[in-house]
């Protein structure tokens, strides 16, 4: 299997430093383990390598003293734990770590930003830098295939998405049952194992009904009444699976304009191959109704998954006035605003006047199918 050298590989190899800690986030089956082997590739030191699914590892890490630490890492110079966030007190035992192993430098990754953020965040202040990995970006696909191929593969990332496996087979039939796996043996087991959740079948009912709504805002009182939950705990649950990389939230962008849209949200998936997977829809784009949506959700996450690894620190939002005029994405940068609106045909809409009067210096591209290359690569 080809192996796709990952945008942040180089950040995190210039971060990897004495007596720091690198936390890697991100979904299961994205990467992250493969990832931490090519970096081992290019490390000159001896490292020790452990899991923490592992109950030996358990084992290993349970007496929390510097003598028995110093003991298991005599002579490593690089300690790398993959699923970190099942260890206990993993925040604590990294800090005795890297407090008191002279030169020692530390990978710890985990699909769960809840546990291992919670268990890691206040005892490696200033000891960590945290990178989140996501399915292949298309700039990184781009690096292994020209032009033609990534238009001819453009319907199969906007139905089965762009994880690392699925990117690399070419039976559909195959694709469809690796991410219906990857929906029931892994996404919802990450939920449910955080924060003590019981109720599976409302998670996925709430999963199912944020699939059918991306692109459009959602109300947390309406999914509560449909599940017969409370608004509180639909909030709490969409948390939640945002901390397990599974959905994202764009909010509402406004400097308090009376009429602007402000406190609403839309909710997207990293990857539409997860989404589709979660409504059970695999079909065409020639005969689907929501083409508008997923090419809405693709291109954004596109935007986001460059954001992250080029660590650019843009934010993104949508905008919509209460009388119903929006804008797909608004993205704040260092040079102002930039407004996009997205369409899969080739109308070109313009850009609302209620936006253009209160921001007239942002600027506004719309992105079809003959221009969306270039704006999911080039993004700085």
């Amino acid at each position: 299997m080809l192996t796709i050298k990952r945008k942040i590989q180089h950040k995190i190899i210039q971060r990897l430093l004495p007596n720091k800690v690198i936390l890697l986030f991100g979904a299961r089956r994205v990467g992250k383990t493969v990832l931490i082997r090519e970096i081992l590739k290019q490390f000159e030191g001896k490292h020790l390598m452990l899991n923490g699914e592992d109950a030996n590892t358990l084992l290993l890490l349970e007496q929390q003293t510097i003598s028995s630490y110093k003991q298991l890492l005599n002579g490593i110079d690089l300690l790398l734990i993959d699923e970190a966030q099942n260890i206990p007190n993993i925040g604590q035992k990294l800090k005795l770590i890297v407090d008191e192993i002279e030169g020692i430098k530390v990978i710890a990754s985990g699909s769960s930003s809840f546990d291992l953020l919670n268990k890691t965040g206040e005892p490696l202040v200033g000891r960590s830098t945290s990178f989140l990995l996501f399915p292949f970006s298309q700039s990184e696909l781009s690096e292994y295939e020209n032009l033609l191929q990534t238009l001819e593969n453009m319907e199969s990332r906007l139905v089965y998405g762009s994880y690392p496996e699925v990117t690399q087979m070419v039976d559909n039939e195959e694709r469809k049952g690796y991410l219906i796996d990857i929906v029931n043996a892994y996404l919802l087991k990450d939920v449910l194992s955080i924060d003590g959740i019981k109720n599976s079948a409302k998670m996925k009912d709430l999963l199912r009904l944020v699939a059918f709504q991306i692109g459009n805002e959602v109300s947390y009182d309406e999914l509560g009444k449909q599940l017969g939950i409370s608004k509180n705990t639909v909030e709490k649950y969409l948390d939640l699976l945002s901390k397990v990389f599974v959905i994202y939230r764009l909010g509402a962008y406004s400097t308090n304009l009376r009429n602007e849209v402000s406190k609403s949200g839309k909710w997207y998936f990293y990857d539409n191959g997860i989404r589709n997977a979660i409504i059970g829809n695999f079909q065409p784009l020639a005969v689907r109704q929501d083409v508008g949506a997923l090419w809405e959700s693709y291109l954004i996450g596109e935007r986001i998954k460059q954001n992250h690894n080029l660590k650019l620190n843009k934010e993104f939002y949508f905008w919509r006035m209460y009388g119903g005029k929006e804008i797909d994405l608004i993205e704040t940068t260092v040079d102002g605003l930039h407004a996009y609106e997205f369409k899969w045909g080739d109308k070109i809409p313009k850009l609302p006047v209620a936006f253009s009067n209160k921001y007239p210096n942002a600027k506004f591209l719309v992105i079809n199918k003959k221009n969306y290359v270039d704006f999911i690569q080039s993004i700085d």
